[in-house]
């Protein structure tokens, strides 16, 4: 049978590629529908069976498990900094080409250290986390990675390297498709290889 997956963009297309694959190798009978949005999508609705979330759920009706906390850093491609050199303090960005949002909120790292970053200071803009990831990998300027994706590309290279935060990783499913065993298969390998993904 087939499993419905939610996930946001750079999970889809980056983080679970990977994962998926060594699932349907191992069970062939399994479909997977993959549902890439930045939305949390209503599992109690049913619009998915298994959800990959980087906020704790808080609806009674779901299982969720947290598979480890994802580490987030400041990176930019080695290019960049061979021209434009690298910021030694959190102010310092702000004379960089920042990559980030654009309609969507900045980052709440960049808020809570009060950095002087705003939106008027990014100088490429997309609400599409590929997109930004595309121009980081492109040497346009500094952006945020997790750490985990970064470390898979040896010409990202991190900046500020002691500012560390990290966002939670969950995968949630409705509490009525436990006894799925096709679901709990795709609930247990997610928290499995997303525990080792956060690990790495």
């Amino acid at each position: 049978g087939s499993v419905r997956i939610t996930a946001s963009e750079i999970v889809s297309t980056e983080v679970l590629p990977p994962i998926l694959a060594g699932l349907l190798a191992a069970s062939p009978q399994l479909a997977i529908e993959l549902s890439v949005t930045n939305a949390n999508q209503d599992l109690l609705r049913r619009d998915a069976d298994v959800a990959v979330r980087m906020v704790q759920p808080t609806q009674l009706a779901l299982v969720a498990r947290l598979c480890g906390l994802i580490g987030l850093g400041f990176y930019a491609h080695q290019s960049y900094l061979r021209s434009a050199g690298a910021p030694s303090t959190l102010a310092a960005l702000a004379s960089h080409r920042l990559i980030g949002p654009d309609r969507e909120a900045l980052p709440s790292i960049i808020t809570k250290l009060g950095s002087p970053v705003g939106p008027n200071l990014l100088a490429y803009r997309s609400d599409n986390q590929i997109a930004q990831l595309a121009a980081l990998r492109a040497g346009v300027g500094i952006g945020i990675c997790q750490t985990p994706l970064a470390d898979r590309d040896p010409s990202l290279v991190r900046v500020l390297p002691e500012i560390q935060f990290e966002m939670p990783a969950w995968v949630v499913m409705h509490e009525d498709l436990r006894g799925s065993r096709r679901v709990r298969a795709v609930f247990d390998h997610l928290v499995d290889h997303l525990a080792a993904y956060a690990r790495s």
